[in-house]
């Protein structure tokens, strides 16, 4: 029997590995106790029983202690057979215990998108799966699923994921699309409904931005994320440049809209003629002006190999995004949609950069593009778009 104790500011992990029978059990048992009080301020007891192959009716009670003993208390990863024993005794009524997650194969899918955050692939025609990228914790994982479900009742049209998997070594969320496809491959294969589709886009944003996040919501605050991915990519460019973009993030107006802050056109599954969402890892509340410069970002300005990125040809992108934001604004005079799109594209020159929060892996070559692309967009614009954002007052919600 091999053990580990891991205390990671008060959240302590206690990794079983091996057959927790009744003498390893009497060896824990003597050895765990005066271990856990030897550590500063416990928040949290997760025992981690991924390797752990059997459990005795003494292993069974040492569990028993710590869910007493401990009221933020898990047993995760836990093997068939344990579960099996588990359930049986009734340990999973009284105690939160997590199965280890399935494992998966992506060997040979079809990619639907690449993104900061993760890829999307085809399991078959009914499923689809986003399999995050390395570095992603459960937590995160978990954190993205509770935000689906809060929008989804709120009335944003999402995926709601029915699995949690691993891939190798990575997470993976599986969601179920019955002949679902993305808004760019139906775009591509009959760029004919280009209007259509563009209108449809369009009231997308539009339902989503007539969203009103309460107060009492876990939705966070889209603003304070955005900040901190801008603060995060200082180890790229000097403070001169992050002071600036900074400067366009304080001018934008608070709101309590519900933002999706990636609604590119491979975010979007088309299924039974009805748009829905499928990554919602930075949904936030605030000014819809800030979703709309993500979009814009994504795609009219993005950064890096736009048809595998977005799924599409760039000049059948950029005509859908023309076409979609003039639906979106219809009905205002022309010298305020004029005003509103120098608007979203001067906050897109956030998101430009700002994405490189996402990983600290990203090779430096696209790193380096990044730099170039900057001196060309912002800095030598510096003046127009200080000048842009003093208007961004005017757009009332």
């Amino acid at each position: 029997m091999i053990t580990q104790l891991t205390n990671n500011g008060g959240k302590v992990t206690l990794t079983l590995v091996g057959r927790l029978d009744t003498v390893a059990a009497q060896e824990l048992n003597a050895e765990l106790q005066p271990l856990l009080a030897k550590q500063n301020s416990i928040e949290s007891l997760v025992v981690d029983a991924e390797g752990l192959e059997y459990i005795s009716s003494s292993g069974l009670r040492i569990l028993l202690t710590l869910t007493k003993q401990y009221k933020d208390f898990r047993i995760i990863s836990v093997q068939p057979a344990v579960y099996d024993v588990l359930n049986m005794t009734g340990f999973t009524k009284i105690m939160n215990v997590e199965r280890a997650l399935r494992n998966l194969s992506v060997d040979g899918c079809e990619i639907i998108g690449i993104g900061g955050v993760g890829t999307v692939y085809r399991l078959d025609d009914d499923t689809i799966i986003k399999v995050f990228r390395e570095g992603t914790t459960i937590e995160e994982v978990r954190g993205e699923i509770n935000m689906s479900k809060e929008a989804f009742v709120m009335g944003m049209p999402t995926a709601i994921s029915f699995d949690v998997v691993k891939v190798g070594g990575q997470y993976g969320l599986v969601y179920e699309l019955l002949d679902a496809d993305t808004l760019s491959a139906c775009i591509k294969r009959e760029p004919e409904r280009i209007d259509e589709f563009a209108r449809r886009y369009a009231e997308l944003f539009r339902q989503l931005h007539q969203i009103d996040v309460p107060a009492s919501s876990s939705v966070p605050c889209a603003m304070e994320n955005e900040r901190k991915q801008v603060m995060h990519i200082r180890r790229y460019f000097p403070q001169e440049s992050i002071d600036l973009l900074m400067q366009i993030l304080d001018a934008i107006p608070n709101g309590r809209s519900l933002l999706h802050l990636d609604l590119q056109t491979k975010n979007a599954m088309v299924q039974n003629g009805e748009l829905m969402l499928i990554d919602m890892g930075e949904v936030g509340y605030g000014h819809p002006l800030l979703d709309l410069g993500h979009a814009y970002s994504a795609m009219v300005t993005l950064v890096g190999d736009y048809e595998k990125i977005i799924g599409m040809p760039k000049a059948l992108g950029v005509e859908l995004w023309n076409r979609a934001i003039g639906y979106y604004l219809e009905g205002l005079p022309a010298d305020v949609v004029e005003q509103r799109k120098r608007q979203i594209e001067v906050v897109s020159c956030v998101r430009n950069f700002s994405w490189l929060a996402l990983s600290d892996s990203f090779p430096e070559e696209v790193v380096n593009e990044c730099k170039d692309v900057f001196e060309e967009r912002v800095a030598s614009r510096r003046d127009y778009i200080l000048d842009v954002c003093k208007t961004f007052g005017d757009w009332q919600i």
